[in-house]
């Protein structure tokens, strides 16, 4: 069963940066596409990002397009999610998830494993 870990969350000014990693516990991380997810306080859970298996293919929310970059390094197990020019808006719980379907070159809904996330806070 892969694990997956979040990290780089954190309190962050408008305007800045964050990088958040989504570490995998398994050396198989590259059988897997990988989705980010988040939840801001008193909403649902809303989808990102994807990349899948080989990163060759990534898809991004048409809110988040020309801010977020998806990227992975399979030789470190990692999933990472750039954000940049942060906004208030961008608060909440950050969780990436691994989909196996079709060995992960393709993003789809069919997630087995789910890492804790991590939280972003944005304000001035």
């Amino acid at each position: 069963q892969l694990q997956l870990v979040e990290s780089g969350g954190g309190l962050a000014q408008p305007g800045g940066s964050l990088r958040l990693s989504c570490a995998a516990s398994a050396f198989n991380l590259h059988f897997y596409a990988i989705t980010w997810f988040r939840q801001a306080p008193g909403q649902e859970r809303e989808r990102l990002s994807c990349i899948n298996s080989l990163g060759g293919s990534t898809d991004f929310a048409e809110a988040v397009k020309g801010r977020f970059t998806i990227s992975r390094d399979n030789a470190k197990n990692t999933v990472y999610l750039q954000i940049d020019s942060l906004k208030p808006e961008d608060t909440g719980v950050y969780t990436c998830a691994g989909s196996p379907t079709f060995q992960g070159t393709v993003c789809t809904g069919d997630f087995t494993s789910w890492g804790q996330g991590t939280q972003v806070t944005v304000t001035s």
